[in-house]
């Protein structure tokens, strides 16, 4: 690709071809300008196999807004339309369609609500909604699925990462296996799903977040080839980095080798008024060579020295290598605590590329259209109910328990407002007889979660920044019952619909099934 016309795929352009085809058959029919309605929402949690995610942690709309709000179109990207041919060699966009296009130029007569983002979602409740003329809001929907869906899963895969760690520092390190500059929005995703820092250092720059690693086996690698050896290594970067210090114990033999000489190195650095961080283990039994190194290190005197681990983690790995410890700490006249309490967590591969689940089914639906003045349903019918869309104009409310935790998230139609102490007869959005009442006591917390986002051409999000990102994340996993955060078999949270909703779900399928 030249490099001077790379743009093209990062700006209008940056959608799919069905899209523009689309909204040129609406211009063709006078519905271009139409108003209309879209839900952004996803059907399934994250299923990694031998587990599966009981909450979502919603991510990517910052960037999404951006470039919404930078992305005009222009004369290259119309050009590129013009150019096309069907298979008859005719041209395939029309004259009058590019002009309106141009005049329209970008995405500022749209308006976004959403869910803001680092905050915990469900399924099938709607996260985003686009309200815009109907063509341009129809090409919006691929940037929009682009932007949403990956950055949410790595979200997701990172907060469950980082529940695992139990308050030990997670570092994310899968810049080498992310899927090329992508790999960016996997580290700003990670970030705010719970990793405490980045090997990324562009992407922790652009964050405010300050890089994090240690030193590859390379190091150790050169230094025995040169006839050195292992501690000459350690020894040469304790003198560079004597505040930093983490070595990386396992490129020779970890228990014979490389706890020794990072011991000894230590001892020198201590000498010289620094405290040596930690030591890495990146290879063989991690949580057995975790309790060997615990004992060593505690009986050379170095107690608050960290373990690092890495290779290949995530949550199930942590959660397995943490039952480990504490059955087997015991043996080397350790509590478990001694060890637990002093992991740090590499997080790579299995992080960045969601190992188990590589895409969230996030989609993009029609929901109403404007029909003078008023908002007319739209409904997707499907022999599986589940792929359907709750209709029409809506609002999302979280209503809480006496205990202050999460209980359901409500969908009800744009005019209903769900208020303290009142009780609220509540529907499945899809199976039929499933229904409940809840009781709000007034002193229950009703909580509308959709904002205005993006309006008359400006974002409205305030831009926040990553620290409060993290801290939408924590502020609603605490108020989450911890079976729904469970890793394997997570209790189901429900999101139900009212009775007007419910009501207008089966009208629309009994007309469309006379």
């Amino acid at each position: 690709m030249q490099r001077d016309r790379r743009d093209l795929t990062e700006g209008f352009l940056f959608t799919d071809q069905y899209q523009l085809t689309m909204a040129q058959l609406y211009w063709k029919r006078g519905l271009a300008e139409r108003r209309a309605q879209f839900d952004y929402f996803f059907r399934r949690y994250p299923d990694y196999g031998e587990h599966k995610a009981g909450y979502v942690i919603t991510a990517g709309l910052g960037w999404l807004l951006d470039w919404i709000e930078s992305t005009s179109v222009r004369s290259e990207d119309l050009e590129v339309l013009r150019e096309q041919r069907d298979v008859t060699g005719k041209r395939r966009f029309d004259d009058g369609f590019l002009a309106w296009l141009q005049g329209e130029d970008g995405f500022g007569s749209v308006t976004v609500k959403a869910i803001p983002e680092g905050r915990v979602v469900h399924a099938h409740e709607p996260i985003a909604i686009v309200e815009g003329p109907l063509a341009i809001a129809q090409i919006l929907e691929t940037s929009l699925l682009n932007h949403l869906n990956y950055q949410t899963l790595i979200a997701t895969k990172a907060s469950r990462v980082a529940e695992q760690a139990r308050g030990g520092m997670v570092l994310e390190f899968g810049m080498r296996r992310g899927p090329d500059t992508g790999t960016n929005a996997g580290t700003r995703a990670a970030l705010i799903g719970g990793a405490h820092a980045s090997s990324n250092i562009g992407m922790s720059r652009l964050l405010g977040s300050s890089p994090a690693g240690t030193h590859g086996h390379s190091m150790v690698q050169l230094f025995m080839a040169l006839g050195e050896g292992e501690r000459a290594a350690f020894r040469a970067y304790a003198e560079m980095y004597p505040d930093e210090c983490v070595l990386l114990v396992d490129t020779i033999d970890t228990i014979e080798s490389g706890i020794p000489n990072a011991i000894a190195v230590f001892d020198e650095l201590r000498h010289r008024g620094h405290d040596p961080v930690g030591i890495r283990l990146d290879s063989g039994d991690l949580a057995h060579l975790a309790v060997r190194s615990a004992r060593m290190l505690n009986d050379a005197g170095f107690q608050d020295v960290a373990i690092v681990l890495s290779s290949d983690l995530d949550e199930m790995a942590m959660w397995q290598i943490r039952a480990q410890i504490e059955e087997e700490a015991p043996q080397y006249d350790l509590v478990a605590a001694d060890v637990t309490s002093r992991l740090m967590f590499g997080v790579g591969t299995r992080l960045i590329a969601s190992h188990g689940y590589p895409a969230l089914g996030g989609v993009y639906k029609l929901v109403a259209i404007d029909d003078d003045g008023l908002w007319k349903p739209a409904m997707k019918i499907s022999d599986t109910p589940e792929k359907m869309p709750i209709p029409g104009d809506k609002r999302v409310w979280r209503v809480y328990d006496e205990r202050g935790l999460a209980t359901v998230d409500v969908v009800a139609s744009a005019s209903q407002v769900l208020r303290r102490g009142q009780s609220l007869h509540v529907f499945h959005p899809h199976r039929i007889g499933v229904d409940r009442v809840v009781h709000t006591a007034p002193s229950v917390e009703v909580e509308a979660l959709l904002n205005e986002v993006y309006a008359d051409g400006l974002r409205r999000d305030g831009s926040p920044d990553l620290e409060e990102l993290r801290s939408r994340r924590l502020r609603d996993l605490e108020r989450l019952d911890v079976g729904v955060r469970r890793l394997i078999n997570p209790h189901r949270y429900h999101v139900s619909v009212t009775e007007s909703v419910k009501r207008l779900q089966r009208d629309l399928i009994a007309q469309a099934r006379p």
